[in-house]
């Protein structure tokens, strides 16, 4: 093999051409810098997406990006250290800010991009400035350069560039603290805005903790570019949402540095594990960048978690299946299922719900049933009439045809019930969510988006939870019946005066399943055939 030194002055010369071109191609996007400089790293469809906005503020596209992705998906490498590098590589006489919620971490960034130019920058002519020692400020030979603070600490000198924060809040007790949150905000917007040059991007990358954390701040005063606001949104949740940026149907996992991204079900079962492993408040926020307010809520957080019985401890004495059906401006059916116990109790066990057409819901809901040997499977009457009966029967037999030697699908049809709603929803919820805090009704599994909701949807709230409705339906159904008078008084637990005991014809909530009247599954119900 010829050495590259023994090479002719005419094929030194055009491969000295070959790299050159080849460095330029990659500088259209840090993820393809981050590439070429180091062939080792592991582009994915969710980094390729970050990639490409960035560049899109980097060539005059908008100058506000927020980047929301789970923890530990390669974001912060991508954005906050190959970014600027990127973006001097480009423009080296322009400085860059880099802010993260605490010194040592902002600076450790910087050192980062600086490793890179001391390594890689040669391919790009750019080098720091000899005797620009402070690792925490530094500059090229060009005059740019990169200063490092944390929340709290302002900047000096020349204007920047390009704000670049990195996790401004530490960890949910300071998320927590309006305190800390409004300190962030300060530091934001009195010590990094006012030393940006004019037109100058800012790109926040960030895990959402809570519903006023500096995300939520921005997006609040500033708007989305969509509603006619500043800001360019990526948000990509662990499991797709409707409208997904990526193009992944509902419920298919977000791809990760460390998995391939054509294996579905490993990237499914590890987003799975850390959902098990982690509180329904912590998954919805960190993982599906959703954070829920948790004042004014039916139940709080820590009922619910005291409440997790894993697995239930009795057996199941009679199973159902509820669904709230899509419709009325909602995608998702709300899908719940579980059963009551020998123990009286009722466990909540499957969280089934699903966004899609009708077909979609009706099937998951057949599957759920023939799973847990469903005695009944409840639907609201409310949105789509008998059509939901017709949905949910039709799915069923198309199963059953399907799977001619599945034994879930050889026994008889469970019946289906329709739920007549006559109360509005609050109305409906509180004698259920009292059940939570007298221990008659327990969560027998994790279901974290099912919590979510209990604890965090408010009266107030426009969005109408499914799955608070389905299980409402699930327990109305399959709580024993008491004969006892009911009796209102003052809980403090649920905020005010609550029925302590639903369970009588006096119910001023709705009668409960057998006495008929308010609310409920209508007697009878009808089988699938």
């Amino acid at each position: 093999m010829t050495a590259v030194a023994d090479l002719p002055p005419s094929a030194l010369a055009e491969l000295a051409e070959q790299h050159r071109r080849a460095a330029q191609a990659a500088l259209a996007e840090p993820a393809a810098l981050a590439q070429f400089c180091s062939p080792g790293y592991d582009r994915r469809p969710h980094l390729d997406l970050i990639s490409r906005e960035v560049a899109r503020i980097g060539n005059g596209d908008g100058d506000r990006l927020l980047i929301a992705v789970p923890p530990q998906t390669g974001k912060t490498t991508l954005a906050a250290v190959w970014t600027p590098f990127w973006w001097l590589a480009r423009q080296p006489s322009e400085r860059i800010i880099i802010g993260s919620y605490s010194s040592n971490l902002a600076t450790a960034r910087g050192k980062q991009v600086r490793k890179l130019v001391a390594t890689q920058g040669w391919r790009y002519n750019i080098a720091v400035e000899w005797g620009s020692g402070q690792v925490n400020d530094w500059q090229l030979t060009a005059g740019g350069g990169c200063a490092s603070r944390g929340v709290g600490a302002g900047v000096t000198g020349l204007p920047g560039d390009l704000l670049i924060i990195d996790d401004p809040h530490k960890s949910r007790a300071e998320a927590e603290s309006k305190a800390y949150r409004d300190a962030v905000w300060d530091w934001y917007s009195a010590d990094m805005l006012s030393r940006l040059a004019p037109g100058a991007p800012v790109i926040l990358i960030m895990t959402l903790w809570h519903p006023d954390d500096l995300a939520h701040r921005v997006l609040q005063q500033d708007g989305r570019v969509e509603d006619g606001g500043t800001w360019r949104v990526v948000k990509l949740p662990a499991f797709a949402d409707v409208n997904d940026q990526l193009g992944r149907a509902p419920g298919e996992p977000l791809t990760h540095p460390k998995i391939p991204s054509d294996d579905v079900e490993a990237l499914r079962e590890f987003w799975e594990r850390r959902r098990r492993s982690i509180t329904a408040r912590d998954w919805v926020s960190l993982y599906m960048c959703d954070p829920k307010p948790m004042t004014g809520a039916l139940v709080t957080a820590d009922q619910l978690r005291e409440r997790w019985h894993l697995p239930p401890p009795a057996a199941p004495r009679r199973s159902a299946v509820a669904i709230d059906p899509s419709g009325g401006g909602r995608d998702l059916a709300g899908i719940i299922g579980g059963f009551l116990g020998t123990d009286d109790r009722v466990y909540i066990t499957h969280d089934a719900s699903i966004t899609g057409p009708s077909r979609e819901w009706g099937r998951a809901a057949a599957l759920l049933a023939a799973d847990i040997d469903a005695d009944v499977v409840l639907y609201e009457h409310n949105f789509g009439g008998d059509q939901a009966e017709v949905v949910i029967k039709s799915s069923w037999e198309a199963l059953q045809r399907e799977r001619p030697d599945d034994e879930r699908f050889q026994r008889l049809a469970p019946k289906v019930k329709p739920v007549r709603a006559r109360k509005g929803k609050q109305l409906r919820a509180e004698p259920i969510a009292q059940q939570f805090v007298e221990d008659r009704l327990r969560l027998g599994a994790k279901l974290p988006e099912l919590e979510s909701e209990w604890y965090s949807w408010r009266p107030s709230d426009t969005e109408s939870p499914g799955r608070i409705d389905a299980s409402v339906y699930l327990a109305y159904e399959l709580l024993p019946i008491r004969n006892e008078p009911a009796e209102v008084v003052a809980h403090p637990a649920m905020g005010g005066s609550q029925l302590v005991n639903p369970y009588s014809a006096v119910n001023p909530y709705g009668t409960l399943p057998g006495f008929g009247g308010g609310f409920g599954p209508q007697p009878g119900g009808r089988p699938f055939g």
